[in-house]
């Protein structure tokens, strides 16, 4: 509560200069009152030192933090011996009210406010000699208002304050959400490509290894051919992780070749002696943005690794068609094929392979759906919207 008091104070500084001038005018204004019409009376040192003390107790319970509420008792104190001897120092009463609003609890406050009431009302009565309804009826009345003025203003700042706690929190959820997401999508996308090129060059260095180890012995020559074919394989995938991880082009796209090179070349480094694969362009769509390039490469890329690994296939076709208003790339295979529903959940199934290509496809505003029987082969198509292109 002290923290909000203080930012309450520091929200109206100009209302605090008010007051706290309003406060040393009209202890000056009731001191001079008093020296002019009693000047002479035996009582005026004792009101001079409690004057003085008056005004010094009220500037250290604005000044000092510390034993603020010891400074504000010692003021109270002091201005009712005032009022008791000089009743005309009951006008310093309003600047005391709003200091007791701002330090006291709302409820010890209000307490504070009616006791100086009534004194005032008690002290004013007594220096007209006569009930007058308007000095008993008046100084409640601005009691009152200054009370309900202050305590509606506490509160409004206190609203202010949860609701302000409240957005930092938020903000900060909110931040911590989006750099988890962020963790999340970046996972995601090394886990993608390391799927559909780190894997995939290993998985075919692994199978040029093991022809180069049955005929190491009987044919030394094409042994040899099949050492330096893994070598080029981990040389293009040593370049590929390099790019993925500064999130770079493929590396058949960095030299500025097109799509349908780049789709050419995968083709041809696919083909194996038990694995045809064949690509087909069909139709010419414009430019395409490098991101859209760079992602159907990547499907087309998994989707291959997909026909090795799990197919049986012994021939594969890449097919690129440009229509009016859309991209659709085709990855077909002869081989075993698979009930979609029914096979989703084996484990051959999991991974990052078809939903690294649908999460793909969803990226470029497309579509992927799988085309597959068993015994029947599988088709992948993707369709990608140009507009997204």
């Amino acid at each position: 509560m002290t923290g909000l008091l203080g930012a309450q104070r520091d929200d109206t500084p100009l209302l605090a200069v008010v007051v706290h001038s309003a406060f040393y005018v009209l202890l000056a204004a009731s001191l001079m009152r008093w020296l002019i019409r009693h000047g002479d009376s035996s009582s005026t040192p004792v009101i001079i030192v409690f004057a003085a003390l008056l005004a010094l107790s009220y500037a250290m319970s604005e000044l000092r933090q510390s034993h603020r509420s010891a400074w504000f008792a010692l003021l109270v104190t002091a201005w009712s011996v005032l009022v008791v001897l000089a009743p005309s120092f009951g006008w310093c009463a309003v600047p005391l009210v709003y200091t007791g609003l701002r330090i006291l609890s709302e409820r010890v406050a209000v307490i504070l406010v009616a006791a100086l009431t009534v004194l005032v009302v008690w002290s004013q009565v007594r220096l007209a000699g006569w009930l007058d309804p308007n000095l008993v009826l008046a100084p409640p009345a601005v009691a009152a208002v200054t009370t309900a003025l202050f305590v509606a203003m506490r509160r409004q700042s206190e609203r202010r304050a949860a609701l302000i706690d409240d957005l930092v929190r938020t903000r900060a959820e909110l931040a911590a959400t989006e750099r988890w997401a962020g963790t999340l999508a970046e996972r995601q996308r090394l886990a993608m490509e390391i799927h559909d090129t780190l894997a995939q060059g290993l998985s075919s260095q692994r199978m040029l290894l093991q022809a180069a180890d049955r005929v190491w012995d009987t044919d030394p020559r094409l042994a040899r051919t099949h050492l330096r074919s893994a070598a080029a394989v981990a040389e293009r995938d040593l370049a590929e992780a390099r790019r993925f991880v500064h999130d770079l082009a493929p590396a058949d796209l960095a030299a500025g070749g097109s799509l349908a090179a780049a789709l050419r070349a995968l083709a041809e480094r696919e083909s194996t002696d038990t694995l045809s694969v064949r690509c087909h362009i069909e139709g010419s769509a414009g430019p395409l943005t490098q991101r859209v390039q760079a992602t159907l490469l990547r499907i087309a890329q998994g989707a291959l690794a997909n026909v090795r690994e799990h197919a049986a296939a012994t021939t594969a076709t890449i097919t690129l068609t440009s229509l009016d208003d859309q991209i659709v790339l085709d990855i077909a295979d002869d081989g075993r094929g698979f009930d979609p529903d029914a096979q989703t959940d084996r484990a051959e199934f999991r991974g990052h392979g078809l939903p690294a290509i649908r999460a793909r496809a969803r990226q470029l505003g497309g579509t992927c759906t799988v085309e597959s029987a068993p015994g029947d082969g599988t088709v992948v198509s993707v369709v990608v919207p140009l507009a997204e292109s």
